[in-house]
């Protein structure tokens, strides 16, 4: 099979303004980035705000089960579902997060899908794009240089510089600067303190976009991120750093959500990039609801596992966004079922690929346990069997039996890689299914937002992770009192922890019991409106692998990319 870069190139793409112009979006409406790419007016977006309220508003939700360290195509099923609800008849728009470079040349590649299941241009997205990333990056890092110029000249604020919380930012993987120390002192050299990087999609300023209403309401938001705190403790906003405007002003165009088309021609927003290990996980609530005025489905996904991604969607951003999802599709692999079966860490992708049954099905407790944490949010799940070219017909047919004789769920074997719309018109039917037999009012979320942070942890923990309960270490204990005196404990909470398992040890495989969640320290995302909570072996700047993706890149002299996948 051609590579995915293959596929994009020989696609037949239209000009952004004709894709769009059936969807309630003309020319006056787009700032155009060449000829595919565009970003929507804030005028249209009002106007397709408004437009929501005389549709059905169907949000379909897709996340997955924990996944190998290759992914195992939410974004390839979230494209081709909306691609193959289009094919069978219905509105529907497609919603999916922008990559971050740091995962393109990382491990797991590019993220606009793959096969014939991709958004497109795909390398334009894949790369530098219409630069929200960039901007992102330039805002946050203006704020940490205006934050450390206070410091320098004078510090009037009383800033104490063994207590600064804003980091700086860059969206490339790059171990070295997880640690860093800052300014040589003297005259010209800066206060030298600790500092460090985040990886920019780790960043408050990525949640703040994406869960922004507006271009105000993300003005409101950027004022109010607590960048450090001063001799007695009090906060310190970006508000009081006078750096608002400008970090807002960097920002203007990002907020914009980004349309593109998909390889079968339909349209779809591509925007902001929050990691779901670190923050909420998902695309802009911008792009949703200019989503919902456009269609009567939108297909949108949530990052990594259901666990981390779905749980942060339903009790984060639906309350946030005051919408409610209507299904949830819960992508799993027979490679991703037999890396729980087998229990292997490190993996080993060989020996993944020789496993049979036994071991596919020795993988169901994971599976098993992601439906009914779903389940408990009072939605109908329905489970995407993304099937890849060495699946073996039994095994696909053991997961499929499984879930719809064993758990009692709608099930489907999904080919839209290799097919497109042609290899989801089951998955589709069934979803639309799900849709019009679900009740909005069934749908209930985690935990109250009134409980304590420590109530709300232990509930994740639990009820989500299969945690026998939680152990505050390092700074957490001081960090909880500290929540409740800033008023933080009727916020929402954001567990940052490995996406390898459903525990906070990433060799733990399957549906892991008799441990507990180890929270070492606790911080807000005041602009956000949620609290972080990072487990012992949370990484905000991930390092590359031995052997990086971006190893295997290039581009020849007539402009033409190999490798990029």
């Amino acid at each position: 099979m051609p590579s995915d870069y293959e596929i994009a190139q020989a696609a037949d793409m239209s000009p952004i303004r004709e894709v769009v112009a059936s969807w309630g979006l003309g020319p006056d409406d787009l700032r155009q980035y060449g000829e595919y790419t565009a970003k929507v007016d804030r005028d249209a977006l009002a106007r397709l705000r408004e437009e929501a309220s005389t549709r059905a508003n169907n949000l379909v939700l897709v996340t997955g089960m924990t996944p190998t360290p290759k992914g195992e195509g939410k974004t390839v099923t979230t494209v081709g579902l909306g691609q193959t609800l289009n094919r069978i008849g219905e509105e529907a728009m497609t919603a999916v997060r922008e990559p971050s470079l740091g995962p393109v040349f990382g491990v797991k590649g590019g993220a606009a899908g793959g096969g014939h299941a991709q958004v497109l241009p795909m390398e334009d997205i894949n790369l530098h794009f219409t630069g929200d990333l960039h901007a992102l990056t330039a805002a946050h890092n203006l704020v940490a240089a205006m934050l450390d110029a206070r410091l320098s000249q004078g510090n009037d604020l009383d800033i104490d510089v063994n207590d600064v919380a804003w980091p700086r930012a860059l969206d490339t993987n790059d171990r070295a600067l997880r640690d860093t120390v800052v300014g040589l002192g003297g005259e010209s050299g800066g206060t030298p303190r600790e500092n460090e990087f985040i990886l920019t999609a780790a960043s408050e300023l990525m949640a703040v976009l994406c869960l922004a209403e507006d271009l105000a309401d993300l003005k409101e938001r950027v004022a109010r991120i607590i960048v450090a705190y001063d001799g007695d403790g009090d906060p310190v906003t970006v508000d009081d750093i006078e750096a608002t405007g400008a970090a807002t002003m960097l920002l203007r165009d990002a907020i914009q959500p980004n349309v593109v088309q998909t390889i079968e021609g339909t349209p779809a927003f591509v925007h902001g990039g929050p990691f779901a290990n670190i923050a909420h996980g998902t695309n802009s609530l911008v792009a949703d609801k200019a989503a919902f005025g456009m269609a009567d489905y939108l297909v949108t996904e949530a990052g990594f596992g259901s666990d981390l991604g779905a749980e942060k969607f339903m009790d984060v951003v639906c309350r946030i966004g005051e919408m409610t999802p209507n299904a949830v599709v819960l992508v799993a692999s027979v490679r991703a079922l037999k890396y729980h079966g087998l229990d292997q860490w490190p993996v080993d992708y060989d020996e993944i690929a020789a496993a049979g049954v036994d071991a596919v099905e020795g993988g169901f407790e994971n599976l098993d346990t992601h439906v009914a944490n779903l389940q408990s949010f009072g939605v109908p799940v329905v489970v995407a069997l993304n099937r890849f070219p060495d699946d073996d017909d039994a095994e696909v047919s053991a997961v499929l039996d499984h879930c719809r004789d064993d758990l009692g769920v709608r099930a489907a074997e999904s080919a839209v890689f290799e097919h497109g719309s042609d290899g989801g018109i089951d998955l589709a039917e069934r979803v639309v299914d799900a849709v019009e037999g679900h009740d909005e009012d069934e749908f209930e979320f985690l935990y109250d937002l009134d409980a304590p942070l420590d109530e709300k942890l232990e509930t994740i923990a639990t009820d989500i992770y299969g945690a026998d309960g939680v152990t505050f270490t390092g700074s957490a204990p001081d960090d909880l009192e500290r929540m409740a005196e800033l008023g933080f404990d009727d916020v929402p909470v954001v567990v940052s922890k490995t996406f390898h398992s459903f525990s906070d040890d990433p060799s733990l495989k399957g549906a892991p019991t008799g441990w507990e969640l180890e929270i070492s320290e606790l911080y807000p995302s005041a602009g956000a409106g949620f609290v972080v909570a990072l487990t012992a072996d949370a990484l905000t700047m991930p390092g590359l692998p031995k052997r990086p993706a971006a190893a295997d890149m290039d581009i020849d002299a007539d402009g033409d990319i190999s490798g990029l996948f």
